[in-house]
């Protein structure tokens, strides 16, 4: 059985899904613990492997991909350290990468605050950085040990710089002295077999006293050590062997330290290895937009849009199916190249990935269960050296599957019954679905045969499935339909492809009556489906549409009922300070009026009195200013009539009453407004239609604004008003500063440019109650305001 699962996954091509898991990986290691990988059947396992794929994605989601790049095969190194064996240097490097990758890696887990099954493997990771950098501070390549490896290698390699210094020097002597030079071929220094030589002519290699180390390959150059530098090249040779000594002394030395952490080294390459092959299956599911599957070990699959990982995505056509439940076997019909194999490939492939720990590319929510073994009859196995037909290759692996299936079986016929005599295949096709059903296998089979369609339709458990073809374009679609079978179409194509139709009438003629209105049947709930499946699309656009509508509505609800709360929220707390503030001066005023009351029994100071009371009305004041500047203005209606002379009008910016006493010809008003009168525009006036001033008017009652202007203030601001303004608004405050018996007032009309402080002190000086006035002084304002007294 096990020779026939291996097979049936070659021929379901998981092989090339563990080669992609294989490029995602970033080591060796993982690279290869990839393309090993096999299929559990244990539920538990399978659950286990997809929730550390959910899990690393999310994490590559939010941290991005660690890096194993570093993680290396060491074992060996290590045993042979352990054994008491010299590493090389490249072997240590390889070592120190490893606690490198430990170390970086667990680092990456320990910033994530999140929770994960992941966990545990991080945790376990060994981090020695103490070995990490003692290795990677002894070596720095694979050919060099460092200098500060050990004092000992620096003060040799000290020496030899030294030594290596006085050859060069002595050589340089020689090359440089015109009794040596002329047999020299070129005066340089060089090196053979470790010692400093120079190049001599052969001619006159005798000339020069000394060792020959080497001779050119024309052998007109002798390369020859003087007799001078022989004893210096001896000592330089005595460092370097006492370098190689220390460097093996230092390389033994690493080796035992890294053979002491032996077995949590080895520990991190397992659990390295493993991560990567799982952060490996999140880049592959992201790659192929896919999902975790809902599984269970009942023999349910439900696929939801699932499409062949092996075929571009951007040609791929969705399938949607469901076994298990309902039905317990599929046939699948239709025609040629229409997407049958494809169709079983995939709920086989699919179901082999789950269960190797991959997301499958299918929509979310999809459900697969596990099988012990998933047994496949796929493609022809045809072998003339065997003598082996196309019926035969198929039954060699049918019978095999026969032997084999179970409850826990998924079973995958391609062409079941094929090769042979229609009538013979069709009924062995049934006795072989049955059978493999009996056993409790799942089964799905592909087949071109009308008896299997019948017997589908015929058998509780067994669904009929085809394959959608175009006829008009004679292109499949690769739609899978559940539950109607397929046609073979061939009559159809073959008018298509232009068949002479007295032909094809006499082919019609040749078919059996029961096989005609069969067929005449599919056409007709083809044809039914097809008008089901447009309504059904437009059923499906309406209530998109539906639904947008509603959803619009809910939020543009949701958006008014946020505003109106808000506004609301922002009118009760414009309220409450209203309210506050007016109890507040409320307060402060009734403070004062008894202050004012018992002022007014203990003594008759009538500039202290006036004083005070100014101080309250302005704070009255200017919380009505308050208030009013919060409450919305009412637009007024417009007047009923045009302003004729006589009408009484106010003056929107004053706030004053004016008698209309002439209109000129360009619209504008004359005014009397007090002793002033005043030019103003239609847009500056507003016709006060029930007041007559030729009329006795009842005197109403005061209001709380009438009774607070009798505590007239000490101070008028003129600062920001034009000069008629100001003078109008002056006259009303002298005259009411002169029935509040103030003996003073202090009139604020600024600097600026001197016009309105001309014009106040004009007024003043028209004004008969005023009896002197003078500009402020230090302390007063200064030029910007004027003091006024009264007689």
């Amino acid at each position: 059985m096990f020779e026939l699962y291996e097979k049936s996954i070659q021929k379901l091509e998981l092989d090339q899904i563990l080669e992609l898991l294989a490029g995602c990986a970033g080591s060796e290691e993982g690279k290869q613990a990839c393309r090993n990988l096999m299929p559990t059947s244990d539920l538990d396992d399978v659950r286990s492997l997809l929730e550390q794929t959910s899990a690393a994605s999310d994490l590559c989601t939010r941290k991005g991909y660690p890096s194993f790049s570093d993680v290396k095969n060491v074992s060996s190194s290590l045993e042979r350290a352990d054994r008491g064996g010299c590493l090389q240097p490249v072997e240590l490097l390889h070592i120190a990468s490893v606690l490198r990758a430990a170390r970086t890696v667990k680092a990456y887990c320990a910033e994530d605050e999140k929770p994960t099954v992941l966990d545990p493997l991080f945790h376990s990771l060994t981090a020695n950085k103490y070995l990490e950098d003692r290795i990677f501070g002894a070596i720095l390549s694979e050919e060099e040990i460092a200098d500060t490896a050990s004092p000992a290698l620096a003060d040799i390699r000290r020496h030899m710089r030294i030594q290596s210094g006085k050859i060069r020097d002595s050589l340089q002597k020689v090359i440089s002295s015109p009794a040596y030079s002329k047999y020299l071929r070129e005066p340089i220094i060089t090196i053979r077999d470790g010692r400093y030589v120079v190049p001599v002519k052969s001619e006159c290699r005798g000339e020069i006293p000394g060792l020959v180390h080497d001779v050119s390959s024309t052998g007109s150059t002798f390369f020859i050590e003087p007799m001078s530098a022989v004893n210096a090249n001896n000592e330089l040779r005595e460092l370097e062997l006492k370098e190689k000594k220390e460097i093996e002394r230092i390389l033994s030395e690493l080796s035992a330290e890294a053979a002491s952490y032996r077995e949590s080294i080895d520990m991190d390459v397992v659990l390295l290895t493993r991560l990567d092959v799982i952060f490996a299956k999140a880049r592959l599911g992201y790659q192929m937009r896919a999902w975790a599957p809902i599984m269970n070990d009942e023999g349910k699959i439900d696929l939801r849009s699932a499409r062949h990982p092996l075929i571009d995505s951007a040609k791929v056509v969705p399938i949607s199916l469901h076994l298990g439940t309902d039905f317990d076997s599929m046939i699948i019909t239709g025609p040629n190249t229409g997407g049958k194999t494809v169709t079983l490939k995939t709920i086989g492939l699919l179901t082999l990935m789950a269960e190797c720990g991959l997301h499958i590319p299918a929509g979310d929510g999809s459900c697969l269960s596990t099988f012990d073994s998933i047994l496949a009859d796929i493609g022809d196995e045809q072998s003339i050296a065997q003598s082996l037909s196309t019926f035969s290759s198929h039954m060699k692996t049918i019978v095999d599957v026969v032997a084999s299936c179970d409850s826990r079986t998924l079973v995958l016929f391609d062409e079941l019954g094929a090769g042979t005599d229609p009538a013979e295949g069709a009924a062995l096709a049934v006795a072989l679905i049955e059978f493999c059903r009996k056993m409790g296998s799942r089964v799905v089979a592909t087949t071109h045969y009308a008896e299997l369609k019948l017997y589908a339709m015929r058998t509780p458990g067994v669904i009929n499935a085809s394959c959608e073809f175009n006829v008009e374009t004679l292109q499949p679609t690769y739609k899978l339909l559940i539950g109607i079978p397929g046609k073979s179409n061939a009559f159809a194509i073959s008018r298509k492809l232009g068949l002479r139709e007295d032909i094809l009438k006499e082919a019609a003629d040749l078919v059996g009556k029961s096989d005609k209105d069969f067929e005449d049947v599919l056409s007709k709930l083809e044809s039914q489906r097809q008008q089901m499946e447009a309504a059904r699309l437009e059923a499906e656009r309406l209530r998109q549409e539906t639904a947008k509508i509603k959803q619009q509505s809910e939020e543009y609800n949701l958006q008014l009922q946020k505003e109106r709360d808000k506004a609301m929220e922002q009118a009760r707390k414009e309220a409450k300070a209203i309210i506050d503030d007016a109890r507040r001066t409320a307060n402060a005023a009734s403070e004062e009026l008894k202050a004012l009351r018992k002022q007014l029994q203990d003594s008759a100071d009538t500039t202290g009195l006036n004083q005070r009371q100014a101080e309250i009305r302005r704070s009255l004041n200017e919380a009505e200013d308050r208030m009013k500047a919060k409450q919305p203005q009412q637009k007024r209606p417009e007047p009923k009539r045009p302003i004729m002379i006589g009408d009484t009008v106010e003056l929107l910016k004053l706030g004053t009453k004016a008698s209309v006493i002439a209109i000129h010809k360009d619209g504008t008003y004359q005014l009397q407004a007090g002793i002033l009168q005043i030019k103003a525009k239609p847009s500056e006036v507003y016709l006060l239609e029930n007041d007559n001033p030729y009329q006795e008017k009842v005197r109403p009652a005061h209001s709380g604004r009438e009774m607070r202007m009798s505590a007239t203030p000490s101070e008028v601001d003129l600062r920001g008003m034009d000069t008629v303004e100001a003078i109008c608004v002056l006259e009303r405050y002298l005259d009411e500063a002169m029935r509040s018996n103030l003996k003073s007032v202090r009139i604020i009309h600024g600097k600026g440019t001197g016009a309105l402080r001309s014009a106040v002190q004009q007024e003043l000086r028209k004004n008969k109650f005023v009896k002197k006035f003078r500009l402020g002084v230090y302390g007063e304002g200064e030029d910007g305001v004027t003091i006024a007294e009264f007689d």
